[in-house]
């Protein structure tokens, strides 16, 4: 219907018909009074600002910069804490933060970005967490640079100014917040169009290697295109705090985040206008349902506005996936040659190692306290949920930054049935893997027409709906178990080392299943899927099938450890399974090698023992400086370490027992091996 009406309606409605469907929604069932209104207005126009940010740096180079936040928060605290410290007027402040958020977008794009240019865009994605979180620490960390305790920071208006509309009051801040929007909106599409470097960032953003081969310099075009959103970032977070304050001791607000994502999206994610009043509409739509004390409906919403938009939007999304930008892969390890395996030497360092890695797993609650021992148990449960992202992320290709929903999904089931049911932990533990497989599988049907990015995106509004509607719900038991759950009416988990082994027990279940299901079909087909899925389906695979497999697998261990967990903890806890906690597991996984059990394994042991050993914020310089030095440095994580340390041995000994070893031995080297033989079997031969 929408072809048959003339061009010029055609282009009205796509413009702004995103817009207007989210009005009619709120007018229909959010309706407020004018002040609202104009409040929802005022902060859609900042958040704009924020969607223009994402939108740019997606024009250029096909990325979702979830560090876009981060990069004005970081010279917004700097600033606002320089006019405490140092009395500044408003606007010196202004001025050196225009400074400074320009500074930091230029230096994270010569210092992290550039360094992969050359690499998928969704490796890139993910190193854009990494950034954020180092961001994040910088913004954490300031406040004791200047000797200041962590609080609210407020900025003080130009000038005197206050008026009301309805019941809501008005101040200068909000006044110069409203214009500064609209003339950043009008300054970004008069440069992108008008300019020579804009129209060069829009030739580059279409193929930037035909343009470098016509003469631009992509790379430079690259540095300014972060500096403009490093600078609509500050703009975003600089009048936001002029509003509502800026709280220095949080991090990044996915909150707002989200937001920016729903807009993009809405503007089929290069549509600067549609973009722009997609954000003032849903800011709007926040503003009335705040208003209308129904908080925990937004994140949901925005959920379902993402992922509409994206199916809408399906066969250009997947010409980006086709195109192989979106898919995470790392090189799969090699198995051991069987001719080496054959070897006695190869065969007792294989169970030594085998035997004494199960000794010191089994022996660890004897040698520490209660408290090392909940400490350990704590690892074993988030490399299970690391197991669970390998299946996911590293076999089957999916993105997921919301795993730690199912975990907190499984741990509601578990809870439920303990708690509420008195049932025994066991049933609970089977109950909550069986829930967890079904909601992925829920999950993974419209996931099937999403890959790479775009999942990426979806799995972060679930992650926040989850965290604000579903994990909320009085059905969930909060508090303490009470009485201390008892497993078949025989083993009591009172004690630290009972728990501990029981989170043994069940990374070892995952573990195994993990390694036999990749060693299948199953298993060898998701990694073929992965890696080019129209030649798979071409052999008559059934990508449906597998794929939903793969889902309901990884929702079922990461099930399972939630209910281990509440198990460990003897409460249910809804601020643990927040999205900073999904991203966070997701950044362990990739640290410790996606593509490998052992990598999630020694993942969670570094992120952990990171959390015991560095206090508050370091921990997250920790998380950021790890995923950004093993994407740089380390692409398959440290778990790839091991298995390359692993293969210079196997390598050395096939060299000295002169035993073949295809895939660890060059060919020359098998060459020299084979003459080496020939004589030996020559004479063989001839005393025969």
């Amino acid at each position: 219907m929408l072809r048959d009406l003339p061009p010029p309606i055609q282009r009205a409605l796509r413009t702004f018909g995103p817009a207007l469907g989210v009005l009619a929604v709120q007018q229909l069932v959010w309706p407020v009074k004018i002040g609202w209104l104009v409040s929802g207005l005022i902060l859609g126009g900042l958040g704009s600002l924020g969607a223009l940010s994402l939108a740019l740096v997606w024009r250029s180079s096909r990325v979702v910069n979830f560090a876009a936040g981060d990069l004005g928060t970081l010279p917004v605290t700097f600033v606002l804490l320089a006019a405490e410290v140092w009395k500044l007027p408003y606007a010196v402040t202004l001025g050196l933060g225009v400074v400074s958020a320009v500074v930091v977008g230029i230096l994270a794009e010569l210092l992290i970005i550039r360094r992969f240019s050359k690499s998928s865009r969704l490796t890139l994605t993910v190193a854009t967490i990494g950034l954020g979180q180092l961001l994040t620490f910088g913004a954490l960390s300031l406040p004791s640079l200047f000797n200041r305790v962590p609080k609210t920071l407020d900025l003080e208006a130009p000038f005197e100014l206050t008026f009301t509309i309805g019941a809501v009051v008005f101040s200068a801040n909000d006044v110069m917040a409203a214009i500064v929007s609209v003339v950043a909106i009008v300054a970004l599409v008069w440069f992108l169009k008008k300019t020579d470097t804009g129209v060069a960032i829009r030739a580059a953003a279409e193929s930037s290697d035909r343009a470098a081969m016509l003469g631009i310099p992509v790379a430079r075009l690259g540095t300014i295109v972060w500096a403009i959103a490093s600078l609509l970032g500050f703009a975003t977070v600089f009048f936001s705090a002029g509003i509502n304050g800026l709280p220095t001791q949080l991090g990044t607000s996915f909150e707002v985040l989200l937001l920016a994502l729903a807009a993009l999206v809405m503007g089929r994610m290069t549509d600067l206008v549609c973009i722009a009043t997609s954000s003032v509409s849903l800011g709007i739509l926040a503003a009335s349902i705040r208003a209308n004390s129904d908080d925990s409906l937004l994140m949901p919403l925005l959920l379902g506005v993402i992922v509409i938009a994206l199916l809408l939007q399906r066969s250009s999304t997947a010409r980006v996936d086709d195109s192989g930008a979106s898919a995470w892969s790392q090189v799969e390890v090699r198995p051991v040659p069987e001719a080496l395996l054959a070897l006695p030497l190869v065969r007792a360092v294989r169970w030594g190692g085998a035997l004494a890695i199960a000794a010191i797993a089994l022996a660890f609650p004897y040698v520490g306290d209660t408290g090392v021992t909940l400490k350990g148990g704590a690892i074993l449960i988030f490399a299970t949920v690391g197991v669970s992202i390998v299946i996911l992320t590293g076999w089957a290709g999916q993105v997921s930054l919301a795993q730690m929903t199912f975990v907190g999904i499984g741990g509601a089931a578990a809870a439920w049935a303990i708690q509420t049911r008195g049932l025994d932990p066991l049933i609970g533990m089977v109950l909550a893997a069986v829930v967890g497989a079904v909601v992925a599988v829920i999950v993974g049907l419209p996931a099937l027409r999403l890959r790479g990015l775009y999942l990426a995106v979806v799995t972060l509004g679930m992650s926040l709906a989850a965290s604000a509607a579903l994990f909320t719900l009085d059905v969930i038991p909060s508090g303490s178990f009470k009485p201390t759950p008892v497993i078949l009416g025989r083993i009591s988990l009172d004690s630290a080392s009972n728990r501990y082994y029981l989170a043994l027990a069940v990374l070892v279940l995952a573990a195994l299943t993990a390694t036999a299901v990749r060693r299948s079909r199953t298993g060898r087909v998701l990694v073929a899927l992965r890696e080019n899925e129209r030649a798979a389906v071409s052999y008559g695979v059934s990508a449906v099938r597998v794929k939903l497999t793969g889902f309901a697998l990884s929702g079922a261990i990461a099930a399972l450890a939630g209910a281990t967990y509440v198990l460990q903890v003897s409460s249910f806890r809804a601020e643990s399974y927040e999205a900073g906690a999904s991203v966070a597991v997701f950044v362990t996984a990739v640290i410790g090698g996606i593509s490998t059990v052992t990598g999630a394994i020694v993942g969670a042991i570094y992120l952990r023992g990171a959390q015991w050993i560095l206090p508050g914020n370091w921990q997250i310089l920790a998380s950021s400086v790890g995923v950004l030095a093993i994407l740089m440095v380390l692409p398959d994580g440290l778990g790839g370490v091991i298995f390359k340390i692993r293969d210079a041995g196997l390598r050395a000994i096939a060299r000295r027992t002169g035993t073949e070893a295809p895939g660890l031995l060059s060919v020359a080297e098998h060459d020299v091996l084979a003459a080496q033989a020939a004589p030996k079997n020559s004479g063989s031969e001839q005393a025969a």
